[in-house]
């Protein structure tokens, strides 16, 4: 059956959905030998699919692992700028996957690695709302700063989803959101006038982080795999 060269590239472990369209748009990618564009699709019991000139293989199994990302680790495969990357964290894993989102350099907690295409794409999807718990350790006026957070806020001029927010201590707060636009937690604690000392994320859907060690991963259970595809 003739599929969309994304979703061939992203079923075939080689990266996410929207990987695929940069490497098609960069001409990486070929379909029998002609160089392919946006929009083509195959099928791979009768076509030859490419990648840099490297035949897609048969699709591996589905694999699905949950890191607690340390800070001073950037959530991408690779960094231009040479600095650490949690891909390195589960480089051991034994097939090649990649995070589900990101955490920004200075955040710590929750990153799922993935080679399910599929998934990751219903995770990251904003029309899903899927909500995500952060632990945030702040200094600031909070009694002021918490019907600001809790209220409407706009960031790079688009309206946020409310979040639900609550205080769990002298200076540490629970803040829970849909989006995950870049840095969202650290910028609307600064909009409401709060400096973040750190920032964890702790939960994602139904899925807790638990007690996993800092900069260790596990396999996430089939309980929790089919929570993730349920929402």
């Amino acid at each position: 059956m003739e599929e969309r060269l994304q979703k061939l590239l992203s079923a075939a472990g080689v990266c996410s959905r929207r990987a695929a369209e940069d490497y098609i748009e960069a001409g990486r990618v070929t379909v029998n030998g002609r160089v392919a564009v946006l929009g083509d699709k195959a099928d791979l019991s009768r076509d030859t699919v490419a990648l840099d000139g490297v035949e897609l293989g048969p699709v591996p199994e589905p694999v699905y692992l949950m890191l607690n990302k340390p800070r001073g680790y950037v959530s991408t495969l690779s960094d231009e700028q040479g600095r650490k990357t949690a891909a390195e964290l589960v480089a051991y894993c034994g097939v090649r996957v990649w995070p589900v989102g990101r955490l920004d350099l200075d955040s710590e907690g929750l990153l799922f690695f993935t080679n399910d295409g599929a998934l990751t794409h219903k995770l990251l999807h904003p029309s899903h709302q899927v909500d995500k718990q952060y632990l945030v350790l702040v200094t600031g006026d909070i009694e002021a700063a918490l019907p600001v957070l809790s209220g409407p806020m706009a960031l790079d001029g688009v309206l946020l989803a409310p979040a639900q927010v609550d205080r769990l201590g002298p200076n540490l707060l629970s803040v829970v959101i849909h989006e995950g636009r870049n840095r969202q937690v650290r910028r609307m604690c600064a909009q409401a006038g709060l400096t973040v000392k750190a920032l964890r994320r702790v939960r994602e859907g139904s899925v807790q982080l638990g007690g996993l060690k800092l900069g260790t991963w596990r396999h996430l259970t089939q309980e929790e795999v089919d929570q993730l595809r349920q929402m």
